[in-house]
């Protein structure tokens, strides 16, 4: 495992797709994202997937638990969430908001997002998802979350890309790509630092 400049663990970056669509393209700008991401000596990255977490739609009542399937796919994500010091949300926008999948991830889970940075890459046609990107920075208020306000859009995504998954303009979105980093990353830090020195009351 390599170290920070300082000494201190890389920072686990969770990436999360957004979209369970059939044929969806959030796979490919996951995978450049992670990719870049994966580049850095500062960085661990976790590619979480909504598609294989088996969480279902149906929630159970207040105080009952879960079914054991259920316990079984919580506790598998509840550890990877909870092990991550920053979030990345890859996110298509679905009818001017974010899909109900992610939805479904985010609000199985609490105390995992807490006094966590998370930041968002988002694709789509005119609006490249940003409309998703405002919706989900309110949701993730409420989960005592911090969003950074760097982040990656791809307006027009179908022709952002090649036919290999790689960028046709790489130096901006690569740029982009860095400066979202940067900012998740300082958070993360700071956040890491400041739990260290006095845990986080919700």
């Amino acid at each position: 495992m390599s170290e920070n400049t300082d000494g201190s663990a890389p920072f686990r970056v969770a990436v999360i797709l957004g979209s369970v669509r059939e044929g969806r393209f959030g796979t490919t700008v996951a995978d450049w994202f992670a990719g870049r991401a994966a580049e850095r000596a500062d960085v661990e990255v976790d590619v979480i997937d909504p598609a294989e977490a088996g969480l279902p739609l149906r929630f159970p009542a207040f105080g009952s638990s879960p079914e054991p399937e259920t316990a079984r796919a919580l506790a598998t994500m509840q550890s990877r969430l909870a092990a991550a010091d920053a979030f990345v949300v890859v996110t298509p926008e679905y009818n001017h908001s974010f899909p109900a999948a992610l939805k479904n991830l985010i609000d199985w889970h609490n105390a995992e997002w807490h006094a966590k940075p998370v930041g968002f890459v988002s694709y789509g046609g005119l609006s490249g998802g940003l409309r998703a990107v405002e919706q989900l920075r309110v949701v993730f208020a409420e989960l005592h979350a911090v969003t950074v306000r760097e982040t990656v859009s791809f307006h027009g995504v179908w022709e952002r890309f090649d036919d290999e998954g790689a960028p046709v303009d790489p130096a901006g979105c690569n740029g982009a790509a860095k400066a979202l980093l940067d900012q998740l990353l300082w958070w993360a830090h700071a956040l890491r630092d400041a739990k260290a020195a006095r845990p986080y009351a919700a």
